[in-house]
Formats: structure tokens, sequence, C-alpha cells
């Protein structure tokens, strides 16, 4: 269903239920992301393997993360201005096919440079997929549905280390580092397949939609005052991932001294804990507002984020409990502000903007992962040296994008009429 005026984010005490093809749509778009989300989040627990096999620096594996992220700004802006005027199940598939034709290729790169050419092309597709999707979460679901919506989609992440990061580290320590990606290929085949087969088309957009020229499409919606305040926002909103996470193994292993062996576990228990909470945050974002979530979550975001750069030889117990928070908080800033901004864009840009969101949000990413990069260094010992720089750098821009949500959160109110 669509909603041409967004409804006001007010806390809503009983939100809509879902119908049963909403609950199938769901559980579908959710499906599809967790093996976009696995294809990022492998090549974290992948770094300690990665770098030594490879015989790379820190600076060298965070131009792998930020290729890929780089590569789908480029190709998301490219894509914005065709984006709104195919059925979306089809401009879904095609990008979907893309990135699994690189992933494939990541899985059979022999050297350095063949799997940064890998990179390159899973992200030149990859990026694309998920704006495209989140452009069918704005078609189907109302905005008093989102919240819960997006809350589920996020548990994707947490699916992603239960089955994914567990099963991929096993891999990459008892055969090789190719193989990861090579599981990740085969299940997104699966999941390829039955969109084809089961998903419904998605063109009630294209009612719409007014005939114009996708140059022009994509230069009205890049250009509109009432859309930028929504892509700083997101463009903010994924400095912390990308600046924590690349390193994030590294810095479990070298300066915390968990073995390797140890890590399938961190991960499998911080998974199952982000599935849980996931669609509980998104339920509360729905019923005491998305704003209002966003804000609590950011903020214990921010406590969490600096005790954990700060944290020097840990025991295993509490680096279980802090990694637990830290994605709890995570999935809460994320699913509220997805759900929030998607009301921004009018039903007919909806394509072009989650489009052009994508793209700004993995550009900031990309320069994130460099950044990240040139800040830490790993030391003769192995320790990875400077990655308190890291939580203070991501608690000053989640402060920022707290202040960006706030008009975000006023601008649902008014109707988009661009």
């Amino acid at each position: 269903m669509n909603d041409a005026a967004p409804i006001p984010d007010s806390p809503n005490p009983h939100p809509p239920k879902f119908t049963s093809h909403q609950k199938f749509a769901v559980a579908m778009l959710a499906f599809l992301q967790f093996t976009i989300v696995l294809d990022f989040m492998v090549l974290s627990p992948l770094g300690a393997i990665l770098m030594p096999a490879l015989s790379i620096a820190p600076k060298k594996f965070g131009l792998v993360v930020s290729v890929y992220a780089i590569a789908a700004a480029v190709s998301g802006v490219l894509a914005a201005g065709f984006a709104d005027r195919y059925d979306r199940k089809k401009f879904l598939l095609f990008f979907y096919g893309g990135f699994l034709l690189g992933t494939l290729l990541c899985g059979l790169a022999p050297t350095y440079p063949a799997l940064l050419a890998a990179r390159l092309v899973t992200g030149m597709f990859g990026g694309v997929v998920g704006a495209a999707a989140f452009a069918i979460v704005a078609d189907v679901f109302p905005l008093a549905m989102r919240g819960r919506v997006m809350g589920v989609i996020m548990s994707s992440f947490g699916a992603a280390q239960v089955l994914g990061i567990p099963v991929g580290i096993y891999l990459a320590t008892h055969y090789t580092w190719h193989a990861p990606f090579l599981m990740i290929a085969g299940v997104g085949l699966a999941v390829g397949v039955f969109i084809v087969l089961r998903m419904q088309p998605v063109n009630a957009h294209l009612e719409q939609t007014r005939p114009q020229s996708p140059a022009r499409h994509l230069w009205k919606t890049a250009t509109s005052s009432r859309y930028w305040v929504g892509f700083l926002a997101t463009m903010l909103l994924a400095t912390g991932g990308f600046m924590l996470m690349p390193f994030a193994s590294a810095f479990t292993v070298n300066n915390q001294h968990i073995s390797l062996n140890r890590l399938p576990l961190l991960y499998a228990i911080t998974g199952v804990c982000s599935m849980i909470l996931g669609p509980i945050i998104g339920k509360l974002s729905d019923r005491f507002g998305k704003y209002a979530t966003f804000c609590y979550a950011s903020t214990a975001a921010i406590a969490v984020m600096l005790y954990y750069t700060n944290l020097s030889d840990a025991p295993f117990w509490e680096l279980i409990v802090i990694s637990v928070l830290m994605f709890a908080t995570i999935s809460g800033r994320m699913a509220s502000a997805g759900a929030l901004t998607s009301a921004v864009p009018a039903p007919q840009d909806r394509g072009a903007y989650m489009s052009i969101s994508s793209s700004l949000q993995q550009l900031a990413g990309g320069v994130a992962s460099l950044l990240a990069g040139l800040i830490v260094y790993q030391a003769p010992s192995g320790r990875i040296e400077h990655y308190p720089w890291l939580g203070i750098v991501v608690s000053v821009t989640s402060l920022l994008v707290m202040g960006l949500m706030y008009r975000v959160h006023r601008l649902v109110a008014e109707p988009a009429t661009v």
C-alpha cells in the first residue's frame, strides 16, 4: 500500500497489524538482506586471516573494504535516474545477479589485486540492491509499520553473525579464505531463485511517475532541498560501522588476546541477541516514535562505543556483554532512522531517493574506512594502536546525526510535493 502523504512520526500505542502478504514480503526482504550483509560483514572477522595471508597492511585491508563502498556509491547515482521507471522486482533481480557474480569472483580471486577488482564488481551491484529493497519497503508498508519492518530487516545483521560468520570463519581457518565467499554465492543463488518464483511485482509507483528523462529525474531528486536533510543524516550514520567493524576482529585478537577459535562464539552470541532485540526495538519505534527511539539508541551507542574502544585485555564475558550492547544500539539507530527517512520522498521519487541515499551512505562509509585505516596502525607486536580515536570520531558524528534526524522528524509531517 502507498502513502502519498507521510504519516507524522508520533507515538502510536496500537500500530496496525501485518497482513499475510506483508509478512511474506518482510521475510523475503530480510532473507535477501542477509546475504548482502553477510558479504560485507564476513570481511571483518576475516581481517585477522586475510592480512597475513596476502601480506598486506591495515591500509590495504581498509582499501578492500572501502572499494566496495565507493563502487556502490558511483553505481547508485548512475542507477538513480532509472530506479523509478521499472517494476522494482525486475530492478532488484538485475542488480542482485551482478552482486552474486562479484561475490563468486571474490571466492575465485588468487591475489590481492584480483580480490580488489572482485570487490569493485560486488560493490557496483550490491549497493543498488539495498536501495531497491528499501524502496519496496516504502511502497508496501505505511510509515506506522516501517519501524517493525526495519527491525526485522536489521535482524539480518544478527542472522549473518549467527549463521554466516561462524561458518565463514570455520571455512576460512580449515580450508581457505576463499571458501566463505563461495558459500555466500551459493546461498545467494538460492535466494535469487526464491525471489523469481514467489515475489509479486511491485509497480504501483509507475502510475505516479511523471514522464521525464532519467537525467532530469536524477537531477531533480538529487538537488531537492527537502531530500538533502535525509541524505546528510544517512551519510553520517554510516561512519560507525565502516570505521569500527573492519578492524574489530584484529582489535579483539591482538588487543584483547582472544584466540581466533573463540571469535565464532563471540559473534554467535552477539548475533542471537541482535536477532531477538532488532524486531523488539523496531516495534518500540512504531509505538513510541521513531525519532525518540533513535535518540535513546544513539545516546546509549556513544557510551558503549567509547567504553569498547578503550578496552584492554578485557575478559571474554565482558567482550560478549559489550558486543551485545553495541550491536543492539546500532540496530536501534539503523531501524528507527531507516523507517523515518523512508517517509521523506514522494512515492514517484522513492527509487531515485533510495539509490542516491545509498550511494552517499556508501561513499561516506568508504571514506570512513580509509580514514580508519589512516588513524589506526598495527604495531610489530600485532596490537592495533589508536583505536580509541575511532570511538571519539564516531561519537561526534552520532551527535551530529541526532540533530539532522530532528529535522527529518519534523519533515515527515509535511507532504512531499517535489
